[in-house]
């Protein structure tokens, strides 16, 4: 289904009256597009991607709603082929916007994307609410909402459980997303359930080389992740994370709950360059309760451009039995308090920790 045009005005689609939308399984039925150009390839593989179900592109003023209407993806037959080798082009999502103003995305049921639930790329003033996304915690690489080279986005009173990463934020893939420099910025997330089954329940990165700053999580309950909350990033990526605040978490059942990961992740091709660092200062992370957790964090900035002004206050994680590790860290600096278990010295350094991040 697509939704395009250079002028659109306001414009409703109402799912409502149709409650059950399906993906065609077979790819061959689906039309091809060229790939971001803040990534330069897919994220599967590299050259061009599936147009994703429903699809706007240059939209304003633009509501998709239903009576909580489904949009299935009948995944299995995607995620098969992804894990086979066997796909042709990048897997498609559910529902993307592009270069798109002003959308309104509500109450809504999102089941097995063949990849992302709901895209938002390129695109200003995106409120998801009432929003319900669901796959099988073994589907490949399956994520629900990226917001992605994206402003002022507003997701709440959502429900996500998906294989991979719950809310994902990104912003381009090395040199591309240098190039392109649209950062993701003043995102809020508030009151959500969220389980991302071999990923994180709230990720930033790794593909952030255009930026991402100025985000708000607040009232998240997290559970049945092999990641809490991921910051993402590598050598090559350049760019920056920076100005996070996330507060009133609530953990279950958590592999880790606190990773910030300097090395993680791959490059689009062997253009990338290697000294471009990303940079990653003043994330806030505080009331934040949970129990039954495997390891508390595992920081790891990278040395060259260590991680900065990580503060963490009133934290309180209820290891797991036979847990024997709490924290790792490396080339990360901040400061903490009220923390249980007591974090690595190296979060205990930084006197500066509250401070804004320089510009």
């Amino acid at each position: 289904m697509l939704l395009s045009h250079s002028h659109i005005y306001p414009k409703l689609l109402n799912l409502s009256k149709n409650p059950k939308f399906l993906l065609q399984k077979d790819p061959s039925h689906w039309e091809v597009v060229d790939p971001l150009p803040s990534y330069g390839r897919g994220i599967d593989l590299p050259g061009k991607r599936y147009k994703s179900l429903i699809n706007g592109n240059k939209l304003h003023d633009v509501v998709v709603t239903g009576d909580n209407g489904t949009i299935d993806g009948q995944g299995l037959v995607w995620w098969d082929r992804f894990t086979s080798h066997s796909l042709k082009y990048n897997r498609p999502h559910l529902i993307e916007f592009l270069s798109s103003e002003n959308v309104i995305v509500s109450n809504l049921t999102f089941l097995n994307a063949p990849a992302y639930s709901i895209y938002s790329i390129y695109s200003s003033h995106v409120y998801i609410h009432k929003i319900l996304a669901h796959s099988s915690p073994k589907s490949p690489y399956t994520i629900g909402i990226v917001p992605d080279s994206s402003d002022y986005v507003c997701i709440q009173n959502s429900t996500i459980n998906v294989g991979y990463d719950a809310i994902s934020l990104k912003s381009g893939w090395d040199e591309y997303g240098i190039a392109y420099s649209r950062p993701t910025e003043n995102v809020h997330i508030r009151n959500v359930y969220l389980r991302g089954a071999s990923g994180s329940s709230i990720s930033f990165g790794s593909e952030m080389s255009g930026g991402i700053s100025d985000v708000v999580v607040d009232n998240a309950h997290i559970h049945y992740s092999l990641t809490g909350i991921a910051f993402r990033t590598t050598k090559g990526r350049g760019g920056y994370i920076k100005e996070i605040d996330i507060s009133n978490i609530d953990m279950l059942r958590i592999g880790t709950a606190i990773v910030a990961n300097g090395s993680f992740g791959s490059h689009p091709d062997d253009k990338y360059d290697v000294n471009a660092l990303p940079l990653v200062s003043h994330i806030r992370l505080s009331n934040i309760s949970g129990e039954n957790i495997g390891i508390a964090g595992k920081l790891f900035g990278i040395k060259e451009s260590p991680f900065s002004s990580v503060t963490l206050s009133n934290v309180s994680l209820s290891m797991s039995s036979g847990s024997s590790v709490s924290w790792q860290c490396s080339y990360v600096y901040g400061s903490s308090e009220s923390v249980i278990p007591e974090p690595c010295p190296e979060l205990k350094r930084d006197a500066d920790a509250y401070g804004r991040a320089a510009v």
